[in-house]
């Protein structure tokens, strides 16, 4: 069996889907999970992005030793620099450094000629390589790159020290059979690459991110880089639970594993959901909620006769066994903290346990038996860190025939209290504009989704929004037994992280150099 080598770029190019903003907690929490679930390598972030950002990706790879983890960079000696502060005390540093190489990123976004493209990029190549043995090399676009200016860019990094080299498919625009024929291209035309490891990273526009990764391996890739449930920018990245379930169940044709633990599936799938607000569609392939389900007669009937007639893997190979303990209102610590380890929720503390357990024990006095989900959502709930706005009481009058009305008590980042009240066609819109109004400049609210956490009338409520505050946007969640003030929490959860990003009083150097500044796309 070859070893197909997992880099998981959930926290870099995840993060860079359109209103996702995480917090260090939450980037960490990710983080743990994903070295549980066994991927070999993070890309933690790009530190040159904004002082947070080198923040996070400091503080994973000091946290974070079991798993090797990289940093991104541009081929500007700045950014590689960067990157290198950020992860010089992770177990197992790398430093992935990228230049486009198609021609219409060349004239149009570079401005550079090819000539000067393979000077830059072997000259970042050689900076990591200063700091670190094991460098990355990306052509972003790889994949609309004429390939014999590939051969000759790829033949130089490799000779300035790159130890993997990475073919993006950055614009989601290849086929499967044209991603295998570059690789062979490549393989059969460059001098030393036998030296690297090749590595494909799809994004998927057209719906072929997966199956262009696996095309890719067939050729003789041996990294595969991707993202959990595929988020990411546009479309996405290829989901790699999709891709580390196809290499298990199909061993016999692909003759590759991983080192993937895929009884973590579903969990790691709910906590990237949970964190980024981005849901999991119901049909999703592994960790859908219908991706084991038979409504079918024909199938319940094979299924009940024997399972592979319809379900060519099992439900517990991604997680989705039965719960071995159930928790409810009698419940002690000891189930309480081995409900955490199943969940994989890492408690730093007996404060936050003693924190997490009161919160357990006020939902049992509300729900009759408390899920998986009401352990997860009350985990994600109360690891936010301080709020800059803080709801400190609400009260909405709702009825039939009557005007919503809504009365908060709101807490300022200054630390100044306000009391507001405000009226609606509806009782979640009387509760923002009340919030509007207290915050004293104005919020759009661009998208709101709730969903409940398990059936039943005692389930929790998950709202979650998208705001556009002070010209930047940013998702909220927020969980509570009322719908009304679980859409409070969210609307004010995405406030404050967009807060957070705005510059102190007095500085006026913009927030964090975006995507977009940053020449970063996702190759």
């Amino acid at each position: 069996m070859r070893r197909i080598e997992i880099f998981d770029t959930t926290l870099r190019d995840g993060e860079q889907t359109a209103g996702v903003n995480l917090h260090l907690h939450e980037k960490l929490e990710i983080a743990r999970a994903l070295e549980q679930f066994g991927v070999d390598i993070i890309e933690a972030g790009f530190p040159a992005s904004s002082p947070d950002e080198f923040q996070a990706v400091q503080k994973i790879a000091e946290t974070v030793r079991g798993v090797r983890i990289a940093a991104l960079a541009r081929s500007h000696p700045g950014d590689i620099d960067r990157a290198w502060e950020a992860i010089r005390n992770a177990a197992g540093p790398r430093i992935h450094v990228f230049i486009a190489t198609s021609p219409i990123h060349m004239q149009y976004k570079l401005r550079l000629t090819p000539d000067e493209v393979v000077e830059r990029a072997v000259e970042g190549v050689r900076r990591a390589k200063r700091y670190t043995a094991d460098v990355e090399w990306s052509a972003e676009d790889a994949t609309r790159s004429d390939w014999d200016f590939l051969v000759r860019i790829v033949t130089e990094v490799i000779r300035a020290g790159a130890t993997v080299v990475n073919l993006p498919d950055t614009v989601g625009y290849t086929q499967p059979q044209e991603y295998a024929a570059m690789f062979r291209y490549i393989l059969e035309r460059v001098p030393g690459i036998e030296k690297v490891k090749l590595s494909a990273h799809c994004h998927d526009d057209l719906g072929l991110a997966v199956a262009n990764s696996l095309a890719a391996i067939q050729v003789g890739v041996t990294q595969i880089e991707g993202t959990i449930n595929g988020i990411g920018e546009r479309a996405g990245n290829a989901a790699l639970e999709e891709i580390a379930l196809a290499l298990k169940v199909r061993q016999d044709h692909y003759r590759a594993e991983t080192g993937i633990r895929t009884e973590h599936t579903v969990r790691v799938s709910k906590l990237v959901s949970k964190l980024t607000g981005i849901p999991v569609p119901p049909n999703k392939a592994i960790v859908g909620a219908n991706a084991f389900a038979h409504e079918s007669g024909i199938h319940q009937d094979g299924v009940l006769k024997h399972a592979a007639t319809y379900e060519i893997m099992s439900p517990e190979m991604v997680g989705l066994s039965s719960n071995r303990i159930v928790l409810g209102k009698h419940s002690g610590r000891h189930a309480f903290r081995e409900k955490l380890k199943e969940l994989g929720i890492a408690v730093r503390s007996e404060d936050e346990l003693d924190r997490l357990f009161a919160a357990f024990k006020a939902l049992t006095g509300k729900k009759k038996e408390i899920t998986d989900d009401d352990v997860l959502a009350l985990f994600v709930d109360m690891a936010a860190p301080a709020e800059k706005y803080e709801l400190l009481s609400l009260q909405c009058a709702i009825g039939s025939g009557v005007i919503p009305t809504t009365t908060i008590v709101l807490r300022l980042p200054t630390g100044e209290v306000r009391t507001e009240s405000a009226t609606g066609e509806g009782s979640v819109e009387s509760v923002y504009k009340a919030i509007e109004r207290a915050v004293g400049q104005p919020v759009a609210l661009e998208d709101y989704r709730i969903q409940s956490t398990s059936g039943g009338p005692d389930a929790l409520a998950e709202v979650y929004v998208k705001v556009r505050f002070h010209g930047l946007t940013s998702r909220g969640r927020g969980v509570d037994n009322d719908v009304v003030i679980a859409s409070a929490k969210a609307y004010i959860d995405a406030l404050n992280r967009i807060t957070l990003r705005l510059p102190a009083a007095g500085d006026d150097r913009p927030a964090a150099l975006g995507a977009a500044d940053s020449g970063v796309v996702t190759g």
